[in-house]
């Protein structure tokens, strides 16, 4: 008969938020890896290659982790479901606001799997690199990376493969979000999407979906015969950045012909000069907006860059050292993962009940505050800092196991024990339901 046992426990607050997952892992190392990879990513460590998350949660090589993700037999395309039936849950039917951008890395070789010479945005150039078009969530302030799709370059196309410009994969992963149940406020995009060949416009407007999205200075639009192309006066408003700062800037209208649904603005911080690097085009289908509204809704956006950077600066979006874009898929998915675990503990997410828990859980989170380094803040990176602390009694525990084998100070271990039984204390942003009961898994 064969053996069963659990899963190895890492930190309680990932261990309860990756049970929502683990019913798409037939084999108990594979999710363990999913576990350790969580932890890993959330780490300060710099860099989030599988050795160093290895160490860091206590393996003895990094076989395991690389197994799960080249190997192992779980679906990408089942994660990605049930993590977005999360955000569902979480959400509650609340409507999100959603960002549409693409994100690129770069690089070397040819050996990676839709690799080629073409722009990076983050780098602001042309590099050898993968590009991946992305949706984000946002929501009172809080971002949630929700889904992607590679850009496949018409030189790197494989057998099976359909030519997709990035436009159409963005129409693509809107009706799939859609179709799921997810309810937007407003679409935005920048004018790689707004000057698109049509696609991107007309699916938003075969939706209903309103948007904001951006276009160049050199933008048309048909005009009946005998009307003509007028711009209003400049108006102030207040640009409102995400710290509550505000700058100064100016806005038009401008009106093709008779004003109609979607409206085109001209947006500066000097009218008089128009500064190529700070004047930009916008185009919308809001009904009833206002001109002071237009910029700032615009500036929404800007939370993509915010999440696209922690993405990559902070969970290690790039780090992958796969070649084959089904195992890059796999790394990706777990980022997003990572990602969202950290969203959750904002308030505006943290999908738990009120209960007499809840007093229990506040009095345990008040003695963490109390900790040097705790930030009070809301926002994503304060949220990941505080999760970093949790996890530190862990994986330094882990990272000094091979010394106290060394040197036997049994008080030593004893004292990381009882520090890692405190931490798991900490309550974190429990599902409110797991799918599938807890159940035990095969040691294969």
């Amino acid at each position: 008969m064969t053996e069963r046992r659990q899963a190895a426990p890492t930190v309680k607050f990932v261990d309860e938020y990756c049970q929502w997952y683990q019913q798409l892992f037939p084999e108990v190392r594979s999710y363990e890896a999913f576990k350790y990879l969580h932890v890993g990513m959330i780490s300060d460590i710099k860099r989030k290659s599988l050795p160093e998350i290895g160490k860091f949660v206590g393996l003895h090589n990094e076989q395991s982790l690389l197994h799960f993700v080249t190997e192992s037999p779980w679906q990408v395309e089942d994660l990605r479901e049930q993590r977005l039936k999360l955000i569902l849950q979480v959400l509650r039917g609340r409507e999100i606001n959603l960002i549409i951008d693409e994100t690129g890395d770069r690089k070397k070789g040819k050996k990676t799997d839709y690799v080629k010479r073409q722009y990076i945005g983050n780098l602001g150039k042309v590099e050898n690199g993968i590009v991946a078009v992305t949706a984000y969530g946002l929501i009172e302030g809080m971002t949630f990376r929700l889904i992607f799709e590679v850009y496949k370059p018409k030189e790197r196309l494989k057998r099976g493969d359909t030519y997709r410009t990035k436009p159409e994969i963005a129409a693509i992963l809107i009706q799939r979000l859609q179709a799921m149940g997810f309810k937007f406020k407003l679409v935005l995009a920048d004018s790689l999407y707004g000057e698109s060949d049509g696609n991107f416009v007309s699916v938003l407007n075969k939706l209903k979906l309103n948007f904001v999205v951006a276009i160049r200075s050199n933008h048309t639009a048909w005009l009946p015969p005998g009307q003509r192309v007028r711009q209003n006066q400049w108006r102030k408003f207040d640009r409102v950045f995400s710290d509550g700062s505000t700058q100064q800037r100016y806005i038009r209208e401008i009106i093709f012909g008779k004003r109609r649904e979607m409206q085109y603005w001209q947006i500066t911080d000097d009218p008089k000069t128009l500064p190529t690097n700070s004047t930009y085009y916008v185009m919308t289908k809001v009904p009833g907006i206002k001109y002071k509204e237009v910029g700032n809704l615009y500036g929404l956006r800007n939370w993509v860059e915010y999440g696209l950077k922690q993405s990559k600066n902070e969970l290690g979006w790039a780090d992958f050292r796969v070649t084959n874009y089904a195992q890059i898929q796999k790394w990706w998915e777990v980022v997003m993962s990572a990602y969202l675990m950290v969203s959750l503990h904002a308030d505006v997410l943290n999908p738990r009940e009120h209960s007499p828990k809840d007093n229990i859980s506040k009095s345990v989170l008040k003695k963490f505050s109390t900790h040097d380094w705790w930030d009070e803040g809301q926002g994503w990176k304060n949220l990941l800092n505080n999760l970093r602390l949790v996890l530190q009694p862990f994986g330094f525990f882990n990272l000094i196991k091979p010394w106290l084998k060394v040197f036997s100070i049994p008080a030593l271990s004893v004292g990381f024990e009882r520090l890692i039984g405190l931490m798991n204390l900490f309550n974190g942003a429990v599902p409110i339901a797991v799918p599938e009961a807890v159940f035990l898994f095969s040691s294969a």
